[in-house]
């Protein structure tokens, strides 16, 4: 029953296959071996499109990188006022940057609107010189709050940002869940949409450690100013041949689209019997594999003690929890933390919780 994060999983056999393959014989160091050579191919086939893709071994990195390589240092990145990038990467952003200003936007469910972009942006431009000038969006897809940016919503948010010169990152540490949610082709989400760079994550859906820096139909100098970005921050791996190995394989016959949907399903499961025990409190809508609830501390603890694993999601103290499906989760993982969720309520009296003070 550990539902602490999808990074707490092993690896997918078939990526695990492919590192063995890897592994032998001897191969150029660098990024000059045949695995990565070929991603730019493999990659182009999937989107559809030209593509620069520089692997690395860190989401964190990859968002850094990826804005680093569209944003100067006197520039504002807006995003969720959740993003990765916002809470969770140690100024790395704008440690690559070398100073850009994030620009956290509010919205429900993970998600901000166009228009409260837009206003933003136009506040920022009236004030000229004063104030960083608005660079970049970035989107994460999907949420940190386990929701779906819907296409109609991506296209909004990029068209805005286009038309008033920015340019746009999409974070997709687990873009496999939203396309396995929305149902439709890796171009459609992204280049088609307007996003100019994408962080494709592999690591929470089966990876060993492997995520992709991806620009879209980039221009030459671009493509050399993240090369050297690239070099700088230390993700020129000597061997990398074991990183593009397992973006080779997670790519190859729709393995990332199966983990995640099976991922999904498993969320699924755990919302519409969560949503069945009396006194539940669903935090946001469950669209890909993350579900958010809240329950009495007691339930909490209790829970805890029965072996369950998961993260409070805010304050030390905080009622929140956040429930996470990987590829690896069974549907007996499920059904026992169901059961004993149950259970646990039900010797609580299956009194709904109150949000605390701040929350």
């Amino acid at each position: 029953m550990n539902f602490r994060s999808d990074n707490v999983t092993g690896v997918s056999p078939e990526i695990m296959a492919a590192l063995v393959a890897a592994n032998r014989g001897t191969a150029s160091s660098y990024g000059a071996d045949a695995a990565t050579k070929g991603l730019e191919k493999s990659f182009g086939d999937l989107f559809g499109c030209e593509v620069a893709v520089f692997p690395v071994v860190t989401g964190t990195a990859t968002n850094a990188l990826a804005l680093a390589t569209l944003v100067p240092a006197y520039g504002a990145i807006y995003c969720h006022e959740e993003a990765h990038i916002n809470l969770e990467e140690a100024g790395a952003p704008e440690f690559y940057t070398g100073g850009a200003k994030l620009m956290p936007l509010a919205g429900e469910h993970g998600r901000f609107a166009a228009a409260a972009l837009g206003a933003r942006i136009d506040t920022a431009l009236g004030g000229g010189v004063h104030w960083s000038k608005p660079s970049a969006v970035s989107i994460t897809q999907s949420t940190e709050a386990g929701t779906v940016y819907p296409l109609d919503q991506v296209r909004a948010i990029a068209g805005l940002a286009k038309e008033k010169g920015l340019r746009v990152h999409m974070d997709g540490s687990r873009l496999a869940n939203a396309l396995a949610r929305l149902g439709c082709s890796p171009a459609d989400l992204t280049w088609k949409l307007g996003v100019d760079a994408l962080s494709f994550g592999a690591t929470k859906n089966g990876a060993l450690g492997a995520e992709a820096v991806v620009l879209f139909r980039p221009a030459p100098a671009e493509r050399q100013r993240l090369a050297y970005l690239h070099k700088r921050g230390g993700h020129l791996v000597s061997k990398m041949r074991f990183v593009s190995a397992q973006l080779e394989a997670y790519v190859k016959d729709g393995l990332w689209l199966r983990n995640a949907a099976h991922a999904n399903a498993m969320a699924a499961r755990l919302d519409v019997g969560l949503r069945k025990i009396p006194g539940v409190v669903m935090e946001h809508p469950v669209e890909a594999n993350e579900v958010f609830l809240r329950l009495p501390e007691t339930v909490i603890q209790a829970l805890q003690s029965d072996g369950a694993g998961f993260a409070r999601w805010g304050a030390a103290d905080t009622n929140l929890i956040r429930l996470v499906a990987a590829f690896a989760t069974t549907e007996k993982d499920v059904d026992d933390f169901l059961a004993a969720a149950k259970k646990r309520m039900a010797e609580a009296g299956n009194v709904a919780p109150k949000r605390k003070a701040g929350e």
